[in-house]
C-alpha cells in the first residue's frame, strides 16, 4: 500500500487507539502535532457525506523544521509532515505517512536530502513502533 510519496501500515487496533498510539510513538521521535483534520466530520458537516473515520495529522519536529526553514524558506509550503489515520473496520486501522524524501526533493538546497533522509528514518520508526503495539 505504499506509494511513490508516501507509507504505512495496517494495524489491529480501533481508530481512536491507533490515534493515541501514533500521537505518542511520534512524541518519542520529536513530534508534536500542529494540526488534526477531522476529515469525515468535514465531509459530514460540508456535503453532509458519511465515510469511515479520518483524519489528518500534521506532525512537526521543531528542530528539524527550523533546519529545513533556515536553508529554504519557502520549504513551509511542504510542511508538516501529514500523517493519515483512517479506520479499515472497527479493528482495524491504516496509518500512512508521508515520504519526507519523496516531497523534499522538490528542494533544490545543499543539505536538504539528508534533513529528509533523518525525518523519514524517524517517521520509520514511529511506524515500527505502532506495528508492535
Amino acid at each position: 500500500m505504499d506509494t511513490r510519496f508516501g507509507f504505512g501500515t495496517v494495524v489491529t487496533a480501533s481508530f481512536s487507539d491507533a490515534i493515541e498510539s501514533v500521537i505518542a510513538a511520534l512524541k518519542t521521535e520529536g513530534f508534536g502535532v500542529l494540526t488534526d483534520i477531522d476529515v469525515a466530520a468535514t465531509m459530514k458537516a460540508k456535503l453532509d457525506k458519511d465515510m469511515p473515520p479520518y483524519r489528518i495529522l500534521g506532525a512537526c519536529n521543531p528542530a528539524l523544521a527550523y533546519q529545513a526553514i533556515s536553508a529554504e524558506p519557502e520549504i513551509g509550503l511542504l510542511l508538516p509532515c501529514n500523517v493519515v489515520v483512517r479506520a479499515i473496520d472497527d479493528a482495524t486501522t491504516r496509518i500512512s505517512f508521508m515520504d519526507p524524501e519523496a516531497v523534499l526533493q522538490l528542494v533544490d538546497q545543499p543539505g536538504i536530502d539528508v534533513l529528509a533522509a533523518n525525518v523519514k528514518a524517524r517517521l520509520l520508526r514511529v511506524m515500527a513502533t505502532i506495528s508492535t503495539t
